[in-house]
């Protein structure tokens, strides 16, 4: 029995390890030689990035299994949309003949395609139908249909990721969007894994917190977040997690990515703020993980510490992840946001958000589900 049970422990530990090593989604690994240059930032500490907070705590092995089983065999009521979401559809030309007013195009969860200054801009690109390494290891996504496919998407000046979690940074998109896709600025770290998937060095600009740089006539400056990063066992940390300020002339968005809630955002609104537009998250939250993801009451403070004036709840309707209801993020940040006398934007997936027409569109669509 004893042998039995080492052997089926031998080739699950084998299975993994060829898993890891030669399925794509996993992404590259952080070299020697990389470290040692991250070692220059003041957010790698030992081998690993770092919050400016010591979180998030190491749960532990035996914590982590117990919170894999509560959460992969507790039903949640309302954990998912009863149907499909419905998707606002979004024609080719209307997108690649666009030259209007900002806009942003929502593709659920955290996930936009951003129009400003003539450029196509897209922000957390997670069109898969699941946030994990395969299809097996995760639920689908709410929405089956996209506002538009990937195929038809017109040229992609700017790919902007926030970390390299799965449901943010998704093998299979970059894969199909790689031959539009002009340039890539992530956090520090984040590189390595779409020069696994065959990007070119020279497309990729990795940024630390506080960096900024000139993309034409825009300004994309790395700015923090509180949250962790990694794709596998053993890389944990081992590649910076952020939020982005984009900014024009005349015009200023903030996104959030992920994070817990902190001084940050009153840091970054002071540094760029006001925001004309503030995606902040809001979603997949929990007490046991409240340092690394905020709260819906919080993400409406988020939005005052920013000097936002209008935001735009982000990190639901897209998947679940987490231990709530679908609804419950936008019906707790709505009231918390009635309450701060906060302008909420909350489109259906797909409908355009123009920034000159703000805080429209602000449908209560969710509550006719």
């Amino acid at each position: 029995m004893l042998l039995t049970l080492l052997a089926i422990i031998g080739l699950l530990i084998i299975v993994y390890f060829l898993f890891v090593n030669f399925y794509p989604s996993f992404g590259g690994d952080v070299s020697k030689a990389l470290k040692s240059d991250y070692s220059k930032s003041d957010n790698y500490k030992e081998g690993k990035f770092v919050n400016k907070k010591d979180v998030p705590k190491d749960l532990g092995f035996s914590k982590t299994v117990s919170l894999a089983y509560t959460f992969f065999t507790t039903k949640v009521p309302k954990g998912r949309p009863e149907n499909d979401l419905k998707v606002q559809k979004i024609d080719s030309a209307a997108v690649s003949d666009y030259t209007q007013d900002t806009r942003l195009i929502w593709f659920g969860h955290s996930a936009f395609l951003l129009q400003m200054e003539g450029k196509n801009i897209l922000i957390d690109p997670m069109f898969g139908d699941v946030a994990a390494p395969h299809p097996w290891l995760g639920g689908s996504r709410f929405n089956k249909e996209m506002p538009i496919d990937i195929e038809k998407l017109p040229n992609i000046d700017a790919v902007i990721i926030s970390h390299d979690h799965y449901d943010h940074l998704d093998y299979e998109s970059i894969n199909k969007l790689k031959g539009k896709v002009n340039h890539y600025f992530v956090p520090l770290g984040v590189g390595v894994h779409l020069l696994a998937w065959g990007i070119p060095q020279e497309k990729i600009t990795e940024l630390d917190w506080w960096e900024e740089v000139q993309f034409d006539t825009l300004q994309f400056a790395c700015t923090p977040a509180q949250h962790f990063s990694g794709r596998k066992f053993g890389g944990a940390q081992s590649t910076l997690w952020s939020s982005w300020v984009i900014t024009s002339e005349k015009e200023r968005i903030f996104f959030s990515g992920d994070s817990g809630y902190d001084d940050h955002f009153t840091a970054i609104g002071e540094k760029y703020g006001p925001f004309d537009f503030a995606m902040l998250e809001c979603g997949q939250y929990n007490e046991l993980w409240a340092d690394i993801h905020m709260m819906p009451e919080e993400t409406a403070q988020a939005g005052l510490d920013l000097k936002a004036k209008a935001i735009m709840p982000i990190h639901w309707g897209g998947f679940k992840l987490a231990l709530h209801s679908w609804t419950d993020p936008i019906e707790r940040v709505t009231k918390k946001a009635e309450a701060l006398g906060l302008p909420l934007v909350t489109p259906v997936i797909g409908e355009p958000i123009v920034l000159d027409q703000l805080p429209k569109p602000n449908s209560a669509w969710w509550s006719q589900l």
